[in-house]
């Protein structure tokens, strides 16, 4: 096979270990499996060096999501073509053939947008939404923002790929879990979204737009109870990361008072 029609799958890990054999089995006729681990004290990297990837490491330090090593992984690939996968995703024998399939037409676009299926409360979402997410792309010239829910900025045109085409996102967590990674990546988001004009009004609209988008521009009433929870939580999730905001703002303020031009976080 010629190297601009070979693709490399990488997989940024951190204790990733309860899903990632079921994954890198969905991923084993590709080119090229590179993991990313970011230090897991499981085995997590145990588990990829027995499936024959590409290891390396990214420093953990204090980092509460993948976004910061997503560059560095990307670029830690050996082929022309990636398709970043979370250790929580099964690629499809369908998607996988599609992907090979459209390297090898002449207007090939730079970037891919793939549907995800996600999972709630052990049951595969029914939505038409497709919870598109930019995960395959040209290596070269492609750079990831370091904030958690962030794309890749790909070094060209971008295309949807058509929605019968899915990853499979295992991921299944209890509210626990959920509210605990809430409050990690709303601590990465602050500092992404300071300069954003929010203000007490935010608390309100936000919350109630996101659950609007959650439960019915995305279908999620077609998931009965589980739906219904799925948009609390989103509603939650822009809730608190607002207050954190306007608080870091209050904060700002408070410590220092000169700075005037900071916005007024109870303008409506």
């Amino acid at each position: 096979m010629k190297e601009e029609n070979k693709i490399s799958v990488v997989i940024n890990t951190y204790n990733a270990a309860q899903h990632l054999e079921a994954v890198l089995k969905s991923l084993k006729e590709f080119d090229e499996i590179v993991v990313c681990d970011m230090e897991s004290t499981d085995n997590t990297v145990e588990i990829a060096k027995r499936y024959g990837c590409k290891v390396v490491t990214f420093p953990k330090a204090n980092h509460k999501s993948a976004e910061p090593a997503r560059t560095f992984a990307i670029q830690s690939a050996a082929n022309k073509w990636v398709l970043v996968v979370d250790a929580d995703e099964i690629i499809t024998p369908e998607l996988r053939n599609y992907l090979y399939r459209i390297i090898n037409e002449p207007d090939c676009p730079a970037g891919l947008y793939l549907a995800r299926r996600n999972t709630v409360l052990g049951m595969f979402c029914r939505d038409w939404s497709h919870d598109y997410q930019l995960r395959f792309f040209l290596r070269e010239g492609t750079v990831w923002p370091p904030y958690v829910h962030t794309f890749p900025e790909v070094p060209g045109r971008t295309e949807r790929a058509p929605a019968k085409y899915k990853m499979l996102h295992l991921a299944d967590e209890t509210t626990r879990q959920w509210i605990s990674k809430m409050n990690e990546y709303t601590d990465n988001e602050v500092d992404k979204k300071m300069n954003r004009n929010y203000g007490v009004g935010a608390l309100l609209w936000r919350p109630l737009w996101r659950f609007f988008t959650s439960y019915v521009l995305k279908g999620g009433f077609l998931n009965g109870t589980r739906g219904f929870l799925q948009a609390l939580q989103w509603a939650m999730y822009q809730q608190v990361l607002v207050s954190k905001i306007i608080e870091k703002r209050l904060r700002e303020k408070r410590e220092n008072p000169s700075h005037t031009d900071l916005p007024d976080p109870y303008k409506l």
